[in-house]
């Protein structure tokens, strides 16, 4: 569980990153395919945490 948060903050940090350079750029966000794809790729890690979390705390019961 502890590998899987490590990802997700560093797929958050990518996102943070891409997102800053492109308003920096005046290019918003919703039209960055690089941030929106990046975004995708955060979100697909936060289910596998939540899944991996509820699984836990359904075994402990």
């Amino acid at each position: 569980m502890t590998r899987l948060l490590g990802q997700l903050e560093e797929e958050r940090r990518k996102l943070n990153e891409l997102g800053k350079k492109s308003l920096e750029q005046g290019i918003p966000l919703f039209e960055n395919e690089a941030v929106q794809a990046q975004s995708r790729k955060v979100d697909e890690w936060i289910v596998q945490w939540l899944q991996r979390k509820s699984g836990r705390e359904h075994q402990m019961r």
